[in-house]
């Protein structure tokens, strides 16, 4: 268990804040999981649709995902601070720092880098009549697919960073 748990002074096993540490790290590891792990396979199912019915159907369930997404991210931000709070010596840590930080930059990306190029997707959607995907849309999700791709390597990299625990 000391992989998962840091050797933290929060009181002898058992304790209150131990036990309310191990549950802080209980939620925020299934965070990762059923949060995060939908986000690594938004882009991908997108990918596969062959027509505009199929197009739409796919960018609504992506939609209805990311709100998994979203909840996961701020309870992984709300345990990890929380964690840090409970165990001061986290803040000393240079992965966990790092890990905080390139969340801090993924989570700006959504509003600021994804948003404004999904805009042009989400017309082109609402717009085109008929079955044919249109040729401006591939040059367009190509740019997205990349940048979404960046931000699923910055999660690995955090969930690399926590595993590790490197520095």
């Amino acid at each position: 268990m000391d992989f998962i748990l840091p050797k933290i002074d929060v009181g002898k096993e058992g304790t209150g804040l131990f036990t309310l540490y191990k549950i802080l790290v209980f939620i925020h590891i299934f965070s990762a999981i059923l949060g995060m792990g939908p986000g690594f396979i938004l882009s991908r199912l997108v990918k596969s649709a062959r027509n505009m019915t199929e197009l739409r159907h796919a960018y609504a369930i992506k939609h209805n995902l990311h709100i998994f997404v979203m909840i996961g991210g701020t309870s992984l931000l709300i345990t990890g601070l929380l964690m840090g709070a409970i165990n001061p010596s986290l803040f000393q840590a240079g992965w966990y720092w790092t890990s905080l930080i390139l969340f801090f930059i993924a989570l700006a990306m959504g509003p600021i880098v994804l948003k404004p190029k999904s805009k042009p997707i989400k017309s082109l959607l609402e717009k085109t009549s008929g079955e044919e995907i249109p040729k401006e849309y591939y040059p367009l999700s190509k740019v997205l697919f990349s940048l979404e791709r960046l931000i699923n390597i910055l999660f690995l990299v955090i969930i690399a960073l926590m595993i590790l625990k490197p520095f």
